[in-house]
């Protein structure tokens, strides 16, 4: 089986010692300050690491700011196995049907999908600009290879994001290392075989602190063909 293939027998798996995310996305442990952990079930699929499924959504015309958007993203669930993922990923809301200025981030546990955290800090994001109506496909695309270990750069993959705007969606993966020019390129090439993108796409590199710098996800990027 594909690692990441949905598996045939979707049945509640017993319960071990790890704390368990429940599938509608809350936790069976009301101590929210503790650190989330999950672990497979007997005989489930482990993925490689742990993965928290986050989502936001603000007003466009409020300014932005680190410690507003920290309060406006909310963890909804974290999965350890393939039978977690796609038992979680089944109750989602799929990207195409969000509506306004909303994200869904995919990243590792304990990494806060923000430019701040200790894991993103020295690191960038690709970014791919898509016309409405592509976004619930190339999201599904980009987090099946990334959790199926695709981009073959070790421990540099933070996460992913999705971020459905007014005009058009876009889609980013998140990388520790900005400044490693082969690792940034196999992402992108990877991203580019993952997401079945012509030649000449456009695709465009911000760092982190280039996005601390300026307060912005998307603008002043660096262009790569």
């Amino acid at each position: 089986m594909n690692q990441l293939e949905r598996p045939k027998d979707e049945e509640d798996q017993e319960e071990t010692d790890c704390h368990h995310d429940n599938s509608d996305g809350t936790n069976n442990n009301n101590n929210n300050n503790r650190r989330k952990t999950v672990c497979p079930g007997a005989g489930e699929h482990p993925l490689q690491y742990n993965y928290t499924f986050w989502y936001s959504r603000r007003t466009p015309s409020r300014p932005a700011s680190s410690q507003s958007y920290e309060q406006n993203i909310r963890q909804i669930g974290s999965v350890a196995s393939v039978e977690q993922f796609w038992r979680f990923y089944s109750h989602l809301v799929r990207p195409g049907d969000l509506s306004g200025h909303s994200d869904f981030h995919l990243f590792k546990e304990g990494i806060k999908p923000m430019w701040e955290d200790e894991s993103n800090r020295s690191g960038g994001k690709w970014i791919i600009r898509l016309r409405k109506g592509l976004a619930s496909r190339f999201w599904e695309n980009i987090i099946l290879a990334m959790l199926g270990e695709q981009f073959m750069v070790g421990e540099e993959i933070c996460g992913a994001v999705v971020s459905i705007r007014f005009q058009e969606d876009i889609l980013s993966i998140w990388n520790r290392t900005s400044n490693d020019q082969t690792t940034t390129s196999r992402i992108r090439d990877t991203l580019r075989r993952v997401l079945n993108l012509p030649t000449n796409s456009i695709m465009e590199y911000k760092t982190h602190t280039d996005s601390l710098r300026d307060n912005s996800s998307f603008r002043n990027t660096k262009i790569s063909l």
